[in-house]
């Protein structure tokens, strides 16, 4: 049995990337037992998703990476998409850079990526070109977003911003009505769907089950962030139920 040490920075208000993250993993491990993943969190003030307030708590990632540096994490991820796309076109490289010279300045050498870097690889793994989204957020950042990935060469063919700006009320929604709401995008010309581009809005539950729906390969925030965990710590890219980027094959 290998322990391999994950470090998280996340918003206070998160809910959503301690319980989804770790639920894939342990799958992983009930499935490739020679493998088990243990979790260190530190915490970046955050409630309301507004412009301000992910400033705010972009702030606080130098401090919040040495902190995590004291566990010796064999890598590290920054967890918060839209804190990182809100910034402008490829602030991720920015941002992991800035974190990996913290963790660096506390003697530990962890790989860092972040949720916004994870989601244009997990969508560069799946060659998808054209993607539709679902987002939480309100219609000026799910904008951002929308800018970020098309910036990066990836078309947004349609977008659903379902605007809820409290950060524990994303938390609280419901994944099971990501059934009914991706029903009303158009996917005529996408290669992918992401059900969530939230770390915080639950969907690990509906992943497979619109994929199955939709036709089409299903990927969030959530399975893009293991996913590249999974790749940096040179570990075969399989989670059960996870869907398809997330089925070794990729």
């Amino acid at each position: 049995m290998t322990d391999h040490h994950i470090g998280l920075i996340v918003p206070s208000s998160n809910l959503t990337m301690e319980t989804e993250l770790p639920r894939m993993l342990r799958a992983r491990e009930e499935a490739q037992p020679g493998d088990r993943f243990v979790f260190h969190s530190s915490r970046a003030r955050m409630r309301h998703v507004t412009p301000e307030e992910l400033r705010a708590m972009n702030a606080q990632a130098d401090r919040a990476a040495r902190e995590l540096a004291d566990a010796e994490p064999d890598v590290v991820a920054t967890a918060c998409l839209v804190a990182i796309m809100a910034q402008g076109p490829g602030y991720h490289c920015t941002a992991e850079s800035a974190i990996g010279e913290a963790l660096r300045s506390e003697g530990c050498q962890a790989p860092v990526i972040s949720s916004a870097g994870a989601l244009l690889a997990g969508l560069s793994a799946l060659k998808a070109e054209r993607v539709a989204i679902i987002t939480p957020y309100m219609k000026p950042l799910t904008g951002k977003v929308v800018d970020y990935l098309e910036d990066s060469g990836v078309e947004v063919v349609d977008a659903l911003s379902l605007e809820v700006a409290d950060n524990l009320a994303v938390g609280r929604l419901d994944p099971q009505d990501l059934r009914r709401h991706w029903r009303r995008l158009d996917l005529s010309r996408a290669d992918a769907l992401v059900v969530s581009a939230c770390v915080q809005m639950p969907s690990l539950p509906v992943v497979g089950a619109v994929e199955d729906e939709a036709g089409l390969p299903v990927l969030s925030a959530a399975t893009a962030t293991a996913h590249s965990l999974l790749s940096r710590l040179g570990l075969p890219t399989t989670v059960p139920g996870a869907g398809s980027l997330l089925s070794g094959a990729y």
